[in-house]
């Protein structure tokens, strides 16, 4: 049985500051020894119930975040820049199951520490249909490319809400409360790391009652950027039209074609300053 792993760091127990799970900064190593033992967790739960192999894509910033000897289950480590499919970059139906290990909410959302999508700098609201949408959303077009479910995902309530509008039945591993984008309430790591093999180990021997994910085709992804100056930049990706002065929209009856426009969007608006 193969696992696929997308691993942020936001969502991890006791992370509230970008300081803290960007490298260079003094915290940044001993946070993503968090990372390593929340995603260690998963893995275990899994192995528990049966899984026997493992990729782990790092999503997170650069995509460097984690100690490769360290990852339990044999584990293969996919890391580094640039990644087409970015933080789905090497899911195939190959796969059973795909968990989201440490994300976060939508830069729309209330209260979610850290919440954003995708490009912060850019990006102030993205809608699937009509529905806000997470990066667990968004990724969950690939999923359901693939027809492979996504059966657990950890971080913070708000989290767990948002992945659920695309995959119901996920298990969810809530291991923090948000008090605000920069601050919450965490369990102790390793109650949290307990917790997350738990919900693993449900997810696994619970993966036939998980449907992949099922979102109505042809769907709309709605951006909302910053300024006009990224919804214009957006318009010089053929299909892409602009609805406002700061909206566009991309439509497409094939989820994975559909993902790769967007994600070739939060490629070309990182190259704004804003």
């Amino acid at each position: 049985m193969k696992i696929f792993i997308s691993s942020d760091m936001e969502g991890t127990a006791g992370v509230v500051d970008w300081n803290q799970c960007i490298a260079g900064n003094p915290d940044y190593n001993y946070y993503r020894g968090l990372l390593t033992k929340e995603i260690n967790a998963s893995i275990e739960g899994a192995m528990a119930a049966g899984a026997t192999e493992f990729l782990l894509n790092d999503s997170h910033s650069a995509m460097q975040n984690i100690f490769p000897d360290q990852l339990a289950g044999n584990a293969r480590y996919l890391s580094g820049k640039h990644k087409p499919m970015y933080m789905m970059q090497g899911l195939d139906s190959s796969y059973d199951a795909i968990f989201f290990i440490s994300y976060h909410g939508s830069m729309s959302s209330q209260a979610s520490v850290l919440s954003h999508t995708y490009n912060p700098r850019a990006i102030s609201e993205i809608k699937i249909n009509g529905q806000i949408a997470s990066e667990a959303g968004l990724n969950c077009l690939v999923a359901q490319h693939y027809g492979v479910p996504v059966v657990l995902v950890s971080g913070d309530e708000t989290t767990q809400i948002e992945t659920e509008v695309w995959s119901p039945d996920v298990k969810s591993a809530v291991v923090k409360k948000s008090i605000s984008r920069f601050a919450s309430d965490s369990m102790h790591p390793v109650q949290a790391c307990e917790l997350i093999k738990e919900k693993a180990t449900e997810a696994i021997k619970n993966l036939k009652s998980i449907s992949a994910p099922a979102i109505t085709l042809p769907a709309t992804i709605e951006i909302t950027f910053h300024n006009g100056d990224f919804a214009e930049q957006a318009t010089w990706i053929p299909g892409t039209v602009r609805t406002g002065a700061k909206t566009v929209e991309l439509t497409d009856s094939d989820p994975l074609n559909l993902f790769r426009r967007f994600i070739t969007t939060v490629f070309l608006s990182r190259t704004i300053v804003e």
